[in-house]
């Protein structure tokens, strides 16, 4: 890429998107093209091919999508799997069409089976069955990683994919029949102590083990594929640490200053067991994270406070 290259960064209003343009603006790329869902629905093709055509970007990071954490897939995996094929079919093709010279397409660590080796390699896609709480996600994005690379065997297109893992920071989504673990449990642990309640109720054993990476750090480690990668494998986007959801509670427990006690709801899923990357490909590219969880649970709970009335509620 060159700075003043025009870059379509799909899903700038999200948690994945913002970080990007934030991290992409810090770097001097300001010739930037954006579209709100209601300026450009992705799932509306005619709509995206006349976007493309009339914009030419030259770079796309493709980081829209419709997502949920368990609950959410759980009970609506058919939109899950028909929306997000539809995103990726229209912007890949279209950006093929238009001859874009360099696509990244963002997917998820729930792409691996439930039971893949830890921790994860790249290769280890399609080795198993997928994790059934969130199968209809994973599938969907396993389509669009897959199309990147059909685009580039087929065609020569510089399309590229990332698979970041649990991600968290500024414009989470803290909507609790939708949100993930980390901001779900910001918001249960702000209210609790907002209203003097005596426990919390958290969903699970507390047993899985997680991987979680602080967004803005994903940001800039997306950009610096942007910058260094064309390969066709994917990579894996993380910290290559973990910690057990009962770990995560306290230490989020801990930064709001709750008092009271955790009640764990072991009637609730517990997703897959263990999902941790390997990021020995991504660290011998040249990147690795620089905010450590403690730091960036500090950092998420103190924009979830300045910024609660905006907040994705």
């Amino acid at each position: 890429m060159n700075k003043n290259d025009k870059i379509f960064v799909a899903g700038h209003r999200g948690l994945v998107g913002s970080a990007i343009v934030r991290n992409l603006q810090s770097k001097g790329y300001n010739n930037l093209v954006t579209r709100t869902h209601a300026e450009l629905d992705l799932k509306d093709q005619a709509g995206v091919f006349d976007f493309f055509e009339k914009e030419k970007p030259d770079v796309v990071v493709l980081a829209a999508a419709k997502v949920g954490g368990i609950n959410a897939n759980n009970t609506a995996p058919a939109e899950f799997a028909y929306e997000n094929m539809q995103i990726q079919c229209n912007v890949i093709h279209a950006a093929h069409v238009n001859k874009v010279k360099k696509l990244l397409f963002l997917g998820s660590t729930c792409i691996y089976p439930r039971m893949a080796p830890q921790p994860i390699p790249e290769d280890a896609l399609l080795t198993g069955p997928l994790e059934e709480t969130n199968e209809a996600y994973a599938i969907a994005k396993i389509s669009g990683l897959e199309m990147c690379k059909f685009y580039k065997r087929q065609y020569g297109d510089d399309f590229i994919s990332c698979m970041p893992t649990n991600l968290y920071g500024p414009y989470d989504n803290y909507d609790l029949s939708g949100s993930h673990v980390l901001p779900a449990m910001i918001r249960k642990f702000h209210e609790a102590k907002a209203n003097n309640e005596p426990s919390v109720e958290l969903w699970g054993t507390g047993s899985p083990l997680r991987e979680f990476l602080y967004v803005d750090d994903m940001a800039d480690a997306c950009v610096f594929l942007l910058e260094n990668y064309s390969g066709e494998q994917h990579v894996n986007i993380g910290t290559g640490k973990e910690l057990t959801i009962k770990e995560l509670a306290g230490i989020v427990k801990k930064t709001v200053g709750y008092e009271g006690e955790i009640i764990w709801n072991k009637d609730m899923p517990d997703g897959t067991p263990r999902k941790l990357t390997d990021v020995k490909k991504l660290h011998e590219l040249g990147w690795m994270h620089k905010v450590d969880l403690d730091e960036g649970v500090k950092l998420a709970y103190d924009w979830f406070r300045e910024n609660i009335a905006e907040a994705r509620m």
